[in-house]
């Protein structure tokens, strides 16, 4: 009997990566810097963009685009907290964003005079790595409650993050989290990754990472 194996998986993220460039093409025409940033649920991106997105909105024109399977929590949040220009985006049930979601997005957010976007993607550590959205630079965070194992269990989330924020760090009591072995796991996973550790509540750590931005934006 006569079959052929069709690699739907594959296929899906050529076309994924097709858009994605044609994404990152339109964004680098506008002179816009794309931050893509993932995490797993409960890790504090929500908490900590407000923080970083205070701290460079007076040199940045900033948008944000919030990723949910449902709610406008997130998107309600920064825009109060914030004043930047923000909007929900909606999966229906979808655990990630396609780099045409995001095109889709883009095209209903209008980013004339921005400097600046970021996606707060879905909540999850598998899903989100797999597709590139069009961003320059993703940034992932893992918590301190989460484990220093993750970069061990989640290997492509770590794989294609150039940036890894330990989040929570004022926890340390409560937890037993090994900062040394987190950075091996990661180093392991992504050689190249830059690795900071913070404290949204205490605001430890965020200048510092507000700077490395900075150094990367331009």
């Amino acid at each position: 009997m006569d079959y052929r194996v069709v690699k739907v998986k594959e296929d899906l993220l050529v076309e994924n990566n097709g858009k994605a460039a044609e994404v990152r093409k339109t964004l680098k025409e506008k002179g816009v810097f794309f931050l893509n940033v993932m995490a797993s649920p409960g890790s504090g991106k929500t908490t900590l963009l407000t923080n970083l997105i205070n701290r460079l909105k007076d040199k940045y024109h900033i948008g944000v685009m919030e990723a949910d399977i449902d709610g406008d929590v997130d998107a309600d949040r920064i825009s109060k907290n914030t004043g930047v220009k923000t909007i929900q985006v909606h999966t229906s049930g979808a655990c990630h964003l396609t780099a045409q979601m995001v095109n889709d997005a883009i095209n209903e957010f209008d980013i004339e005079g921005l400097d600046l976007l970021i996606l707060e993607n879905i909540g999850n550590l598998v899903c989100p790595a797999e597709f590139d959205t069009g961003s320059n630079i993703n940034m992932m965070l893992l918590s301190v409650p989460e484990g220093d194992d993750k970069p061990l269990k989640y290997p492509l989330m770590f794989e294609v993050s150039n940036i890894a924020v330990i989040t929570k760090i004022d926890t340390l009591p409560v937890f037993n989290f090994d900062f040394d072995k987190c950075e091996e796991y990661i180093h392991r996973r992504n050689p190249n990754a830059k690795v900071f550790k913070v404290s949204s509540l205490k605001d430890q750590g965020v200048e510092e990472l507000a700077n490395y931005l900075i150094s990367i934006i331009g």
